[in-house]
């Protein structure tokens, strides 16, 4: 397998959107068993979500007698696509041309919205995501290294005017506590020391059932084991609604102290535009809320440059926000245009614009990714192991999910201190510091 990387409960269809035709979503379905015994080769794209998916249609292919292989020696070929933004989309169209001539399968987002942009450049038939978590089972799937995935809710409550993932992946859809503890449990027992909770909009988990994220977060932390759970992406305006007990969640030692809060864009009147559903000051009002009770903690974010209408000193006020806020580790995207949005009727800013003030961000953001990590210089810290990028070097985190490199060959699950000596933007070296020989987690 190849991987390339990583709110209400009503209707999510406002008005000046598409509704996909609900035949469309009726033809793209096919049985898993049809795929039994063969030799395939799978690419994966887009979000922890989605390569979570991948990973359980694995489990289950597997289970079938299928081998996974390289698509040279593939007799099927699946591709799990992401169609997030349009850059996204063309590489995702040129990735299914390439396999036309191939017994090839789709599964992932774009099938659900864009059948006839995939109809261009081959016929494939659909798995849909339906089918994999009908047959798998569970909500809990290995991910690389010693970290595990958890799947707690798909869909979101939001009704953002540019994003074409929600008419994929529908309203919200929690599952429930008990099958999410059960996941925890079993990945904690199978070794795993971080756990990624992921979603649409975490924050919004069990909305739809009558229960809360904190809630879920104090049960977990209930349960034995040397592990820490990393929150994924959760929307400011679902924050809000849980804001002071969320704060007190991060207290336990079973949850990484990170932060992934999607803002998007400083201005009011953008985010307006967005249909965000909260303001700026909203934003600085969880951002101080965290880092108050927690100084050092690390808060991510995602903005988009150049959204249809977007004026210089909106785009200032968006400058001014990632400086107060000190966001570290920034995903930037230019606007593109996504079909079937109500954003999308909107006249698109010309692209130089939105790639000057994309670089004028990412220049910003780079000044606060070094303020950020050569604060911890001469620091020393726990850390555990979790994943290896070279066979020389150890990538580890801290209890803020920094970002640690450690020049020696540990074992996932190695717990132990190290000395922050040197600062590389998207990462800190680290140094053992001698203490025995550490401890699995």
């Amino acid at each position: 397998m190849v991987k390339h990387p990583p709110n209400d409960t009503g209707d999510h269809t406002p008005a000046g959107s598409v509704r996909l035709p609900t035949a469309r979503r009726e033809s793209i379905a096919i049985t898993l068993e049809d795929l039994r015994g063969r030799r395939i080769y799978i690419e994966s794209y887009g979000c922890t979500y989605n390569h979570a998916d991948t990973r359980r249609l694995e489990a289950i292919l597997e289970g079938l007698g299928c081998r996974l292989t390289g698509p040279d020696e593939a007799e099927t070929v699946i591709v799990n696509t992401c169609t997030v933004i349009e850059a996204t989309e063309r590489k995702m169209l040129r990735r299914l041309a390439a396999f036309a001539d191939r017994d090839l399968y789709v599964t992932g987002c774009m099938p659900l919205v864009q059948m006839e942009k995939i109809h261009a450049v081959c016929t494939p038939q659909i798995i849909h995501q339906d089918e994999i978590h009908k047959r798998s089972g569970g909500v809990g799937s290995p991910g690389a290294g010693s970290i595990g995935v958890v799947q707690v809710a798909s869909g979101c409550v939001g009704h953002c005017s540019y994003c074409i993932t929600r008419l994929a992946r529908g309203r919200l859809k929690s599952a429930s506590a008990n099958e999410i503890l059960d996941a925890v449990r079993q990945l904690a027992a199978s070794g795993a020391c971080e756990i990624q909770l992921t979603g649409q909009d975490v924050a919004a988990w069990g909305l739809d059932r009558g229960e809360f994220l904190p809630d879920l977060l104090q049960e977990i932390a209930d349960i034995p084991g040397r592990f820490a759970v990393r929150l994924g992406m959760m929307n400011p305006a679902s924050v809000l609604r849980i804001l002071e007990p969320l704060v007190d969640a991060y207290e336990s030692d079973k949850v990484f102290r990170f932060l992934h809060l999607p803002v998007q864009s400083g201005s009011d009147s953008v985010l307006e535009r967005m249909q965000r559903g909260y303001s700026a000051a909203d934003v600085v009002k969880i951002v101080d809320a965290f880092r108050e009770r927690y100084p050092d903690m690390m808060i991510s974010s995602d903005f988009i440059t150049g959204f249809p209408g977007e004026t210089d000193d909106e785009f200032q006020q968006t400058l001014e926000l990632l400086r107060r806020a000190a966001f570290v580790k920034v995903n930037i995207t230019r606007y593109s245009r996504r079909p079937g949005t109500p954003a999308a009727v909107l006249k698109n800013l010309p692209e130089r614009i939105r790639k000057v003030r994309s670089r004028a961000l990412l220049i910003e953001a780079n000044i606060i990714y070094d303020r950020y990590n050569e604060r911890w210089i001469g620091r020393e810290t726990p850390i555990v192991a979790t994943e290896k990028h070279a066979t020389s070097s150890t990538v580890c985190r801290n209890p803020c999910y920094l970002n640690v490199v450690v020049a020696e060959d540990l074992p996932f699950g190695f717990s132990g201190r190290a000395m922050i000596t040197a600062n590389r933007r998207h990462y800190v070296i680290g140094t053992l510091v001698p203490s025995g020989a550490g401890h699995r987690v």
